[in-house]
């Protein structure tokens, strides 16, 4: 006789077997993302961000105000000297979709401060910032 169906057990091991590679492989996967997120954001503020504040300071002498903030990357503030932008191809964003924070002259560093809100979009512990907490 050929049997051409699986039976309940067949079934029943199959799925215990999925659910046991599930149970092994879901816990070192949870959390990836988000680290991934956060080394984007300081990758952004160390990296990319920071090195269009130094062009443009190079060429203009100052950073950019806290009033023109990150928009002086992308267009030609009325207090620029020099400057030889566009310094960024779009405007910042961080991997949690909001906007980098920006102020010069800094409160945490005589400089500027660059941050993001993190996760939560609010200013608390999650926050990725250019400075030293």
């Amino acid at each position: 006789m050929n049997r051409k169906t699986f039976t309940l057990i067949e079934i029943m091991l199959v799925v215990v077997i999925i659910a046991a590679l599930a149970a092994m492989v879901f816990p070192r996967l949870t959390g990836k993302g988000e680290q991934g997120r956060i080394a984007a954001a300081k990758a952004d503020i160390s990296s990319n961000i920071s090195l269009a504040l130094k062009l443009y300071e190079v060429d203009n002498g100052a950073f950019p105000s806290t009033e023109e903030g990150l928009d002086a990357l992308l267009s030609r503030p009325s207090s620029a000297i020099n400057w030889n932008g566009p310094y960024l191809e779009k405007k910042p964003i961080d991997p949690w979709g909001n906007e980098y924070q920006y102020k010069s002259p800094g409160q945490n560093r005589p400089d500027y401060d660059l941050y993001s809100l993190g996760r939560d979009g609010r200013e608390s512990e999650d926050d990725v910032v250019n400075w030293d907490k």
